[in-house]
């Protein structure tokens, strides 16, 4: 059995432990014990260290030491820092790019240039500004909020913040421009346009693309999409995997830059393989870019890696021999539906006080609903404590329709979750962002 390392420890990484292990040994490095990834290690035979994945030492040592034949990395840091490079120089399978193949996700004004290349008709207005004047003279433009500020790092998509949503006036907006700029030495002012926001991703072996069923996202902290961004508060897709306001001709606009993407990203070495997906909106005047990922986005790798038809691994075959197509990667017609649980400060207030809370797994379970474990660690018997101010794990149902699977996720989180947690309960409704 192939033994496959895989880096990362949040929800998404949860999901994928649970594909890997169906036929590879998992092997996992953790900073603490995920209690999602820590029960696929133990189902697979495998076997994972508590210490710290950005240890490139550590990470070569545990490689070497357990003979490991794969890496999956799907984590926007680790992937920026390098540890698909170091998995590549010790000459076994990967998933995931490079450090140079992430930039298109860790540098914005980057993955502008390239769209800028590839579909010009895509992108938004903007200015990538490095100076206080060119800040100064970018902001004057603008009678009003109606521009975007993005950082150019990784934020964990909580760093872009909208005119008239994440900040009220001009003023505003441009003092938290100035800070990013402080902060990084770019910054990028966008105009605001009017659309309808939506993701594509694709699997891909470094030439060829699958594209995956596409997700509609619940980014924001409270229902109505009110209250500060987050890394996401659930997904969902459709058995078509389309949503109700896009048109196939869309998602194959999206999916030809993403292709051309792909080729240009490769074009001298194999710096990408693994996932990319690309931020959009639809608009009066066509599809316009937003940014691009690297890897899988936490909550929409839960739903995707859920309607797989193909195992995983065989996946992971096919892009190791680039033979992956959309006949050897297919997906199952159904509706999926993800809630994340938080604790009850998450992208309210910032605190380091552990939240402990009790969970009963078992009844969730047993109301044919999944549980992946995110910023979460076990205690005993139904108690767990929070790691960190971040998600806690989230609810994974399936069904025939999307009220189907609705109900069965909501049913189950019923009278079996701490009441001092949070969690979105207007999951299922389409919202125009």
């Amino acid at each position: 059995m192939k033994k496959c390392l895989l880096l990362g420890n949040g929800g998404r990484e949860a999901v994928l432990a649970e594909q890997i292990s169906k036929n590879y040994a998992l092997y996992s490095i953790m900073p603490y014990v995920n209690p999602t990834i820590e029960e696929y290690v133990k189902k697979s035979q495998g076997k994972y260290l508590v210490g710290n994945p950005f240890d490139k030492e550590l990470v070569k040592k545990f490689i070497i030491d357990e003979k490991i034949e794969a890496c999956v990395v799907s984590q926007d840091n680790l992937l920026q820092d390098g540890l698909i490079d170091l998995a590549k120089e010790l000459g076994i399978e990967t998933f995931g790019p490079t450090s140079k193949g992430a930039k298109i996700e860790w540098s914005k004004t980057y993955a502008l240039e390239i769209v800028k290349k590839l579909a010009p008709e895509m992108v938004i207005k903007n200015v990538a500004i490095t100076t206080q004047e060119e800040l100064d003279k970018a902001i004057e433009q603008y009678e009003d909020d109606s521009f975007v500020v993005k950082p150019e790092g990784l934020t964990g998509g909580k760093g872009v913040k909208v005119g008239g949503i994440h900040f009220k006036g001009k003023e505003e907006g441009y003092q938290y421009a100035k800070s990013c700029l402080e902060e990084a030495g770019r910054v990028i002012v966008q105009d605001k346009v009017e659309g309808r926001e939506f993701t594509v991703m694709a699997l891909t072996d470094g030439e060829h693309i699958v594209v995956t069923p596409i997700t509609f996202d619940y980014p924001y902290r409270f229902e109505e999409d009110k209250g500060p961004g987050t890394g996401g508060m659930g997904c969902l897709s459709f058995a078509d995997g389309k949503l109700p306001f896009l048109e196939q001709a869309d998602i194959d606009k999206c999916a030809e830059l993403i292709q051309k993407t792909i080729h240009e990203l490769n074009s001298e070495n194999l710096e990408f393989n693994g996932v990319i997906y690309g931020g959009f909106f639809k608009c009066k005047d066509g599809i316009k870019f937003i940014e691009f990922n690297a890897r899988f986005g936490d909550p929409e790798a839960i739903n995707v890696l859920n309607a797989l038809e193909t195992p995983f691994t065989e996946i992971f075959e096919h892009i190791q021999n680039k033979t992956l197509s959309s006949s050897n990667c297919k997906f199952k017609k159904n509706y999926t539906f993800t809630v994340y649980v938080v604790s009850p400060n998450y992208a309210i207030k910032s605190t380091k006080e552990q939240c402990e809370f009790k969970l009963n797994k078992q009844a969730i379970l047993e109301n044919d609903a999944k549980i992946y474990f995110s910023s979460t660690k076990h205690i005993e018997g139904n108690n767990y404590t929070s790691v960190g101010n971040s998600r806690l794990f989230a609810v994974h149902t399936e069904g025939n329709t999307l009220e189907e699977a609705k109900e069965k996720a909501y049913r189950a989180m019923e009278n079996n979750i701490d009441e001092k947690l949070s969690y979105r309960k207007d999951i299922g409704e389409i919202y125009e962002h």
